[in-house]
């Protein structure tokens, strides 16, 4: 009985490996997910039933990437692993998807939602990639954001679909992708409506079903050219080298070490390339850097958006109105994003101007989302109606939430505490967006000490 990973065989012989975890709310990539891909991998390269296969999930969102308590143990337990086992470890999904996409049947991935990471590299090892219609749907490798690389492929994968120039912003960047725009580099075939996903991947592999990946035919050049025989390729690495020192300073392991992989894996057969990127996803694991990074960007924030450590037995509290002091670029974010999730926000600044300034922010990006086709008229008005600008602390009387966002100085800000205790309700929490003074010296300066938190954006 599988958990993880469920195969249904037509009688065409067209096989569905259905990613659906029946133990989790979302499709995590752990051990569990490694042995059951495993299995299914073998299964299809082995039976001779199985003419060829669709890869789809049965979650909203495809796949969520790695479990957060496996990555942390894994993280946790680096120091006594020997390189060469940790080695061995980091390759495996990337050798399982090799024989994927080389046990000569062919595989179309139905991506029905969005797949980001671990998910993107399943896609891209198969054969033919269709994607849904539906809205929202995003793909994309944001390893490097956290301290990583992506390690099942996707950096040499990609590069080979698209070049390496095109592929830089997609693995160095970690930028997400909208269907439409991988449509446009070349990372995926076809989108269409959600309800014929399953139907053009099999109508594929009925009518066309090439087993054969690009890379792997006879005569493959990369796109753009590869490694330094490509004089255009070649100047490119070095200036590419030349902005990534200048951005980061080399203070970042992840970008230099994708970097790395482009270059030294575009010059090798695929299967020797891929073990180039297991090397350098070791070496970062065991870079202090890196190995923080992942830590607090990753495992712990990952933790911090799920609300793993929320106390048990503490009532879930809903703002239908909050106040934002200080309509800076900082406070004028914070109320656009307030009135998106559809909060009444009171914006207050020194005088109209300034807050009405600071609503003309909003203003300004619901225009361009309008004007992009990615929001209507009606919602953004909608949204716009929300935000209050105002002078007046009188119009936080009824408030539950107020952030404070204004100039990094204690007076100041004592002197708007002040002026709130004068007109919040008693129960209200006032939230300083300071990102250096205390506090617990900040909150002196109210009448409610016990209410006053701090919150960063």
């Amino acid at each position: 009985m599988t958990e993880v990973i469920h195969i249904t065989v037509d009688a065409d012989g067209i096989a569905t490996l259905l990613f659906d975890r029946t133990d989790s709310a979302m499709n995590t990539m752990d051990t569990k997910f490694m042995a059951e891909i495993e299995a299914a991998i073998e299964r299809l390269a082995s039976d001779d039933a199985i003419k060829g296969a669709i890869f789809t999930s049965g979650k909203p969102v495809f796949a969520a990437g790695a479990d957060l308590k496996e990555m942390e143990a894994n993280l946790d337990k680096a120091d006594d692993t020997p390189v060469s086992e940790r080695l061995k470890m980091n390759a495996s999904l990337s050798k399982l998807l090799r024989r994927m996409e080389t046990c000569g049947k062919p595989v179309a991935c139905a991506i029905n939602g969005t797949a980001l990471g671990g998910g993107t590299e399943i896609a891209l090892a198969c054969h033919y990639r269709v994607v849904s219609d539906a809205k929202g749907i995003q793909l994309g490798l944001p390893e490097v954001q956290v301290g990583l690389l992506p390690g099942g492929g996707g950096t040499q994968r990609v590069p080979r679909l698209i070049g390496i120039q095109a592929a830089m912003p997609v693995v160095m960047e970690g930028q997400a992708l909208s269907a439409d725009k991988a449509l446009k580099m070349g990372l995926i075939h076809k989108i269409v409506p959600a309800g014929e996903l399953l139907a053009e991947a099999r109508r594929w592999l009925v009518e066309e079903g090439d087993p054969v990946q690009p890379w792997d035919k006879k005569g493959y050049k990369m796109p753009g050219g590869a490694g330094p025989s490509s004089p255009a390729v070649a100047q490119m690495l070095v200036v590419s080298n030349a902005m990534l020192q200048a951005k980061t300073f080399h203070n970042l392991p992840a970008p230099k070490a994708i970097l790395s992989c482009l270059y030294e894996g575009s010059q090798l057969p695929m299967d020797k390339a891929l073990e180039v990127e297991a090397k350098y996803f070791t070496l970062l694991q065991i870079d202090p850097v890196s190995r923080n990074m992942i830590r607090t960007l990753f495992i712990n924030k990952g933790k911090a958006d799920k609300l793993m450590h929320r106390p048990e037995g503490v009532p879930k509290t809903s703002f239908r109105k909050i106040g934002v002091v200080g309509a800076g670029l900082m406070g004028a974010g914070i109320a656009y994003h307030c009135a998106k999730l559809a909060i009444e926000t009171v914006l207050i600044d020194r005088d109209q101007a300034a807050a009405d300034k600071g609503k003309a922010y909003s203003t300004k990006r619901l225009e361009k989302d309008i004007a992009r086709g990615r929001m209507t008229k009606e919602k953004a008005d909608a949204i716009l109606a929300r935000i209050h600008p105002t002078a007046d602390y009188a119009g936080l009387a009824d408030v539950e939430l107020v952030v404070e966002a204004v100039f990094e100085d204690r007076g100041i800000k004592a002197e708007i505490t002040r002026k709130l205790d004068a007109v919040l309700p008693p129960h209200a929490v006032i939230a300083s967006n300071t990102s250096g003074l205390p506090i617990s010296e900040l909150a002196e300066a109210g009448a409610h000490p016990e209410n006053f938190i701090g919150m960063h954006f």
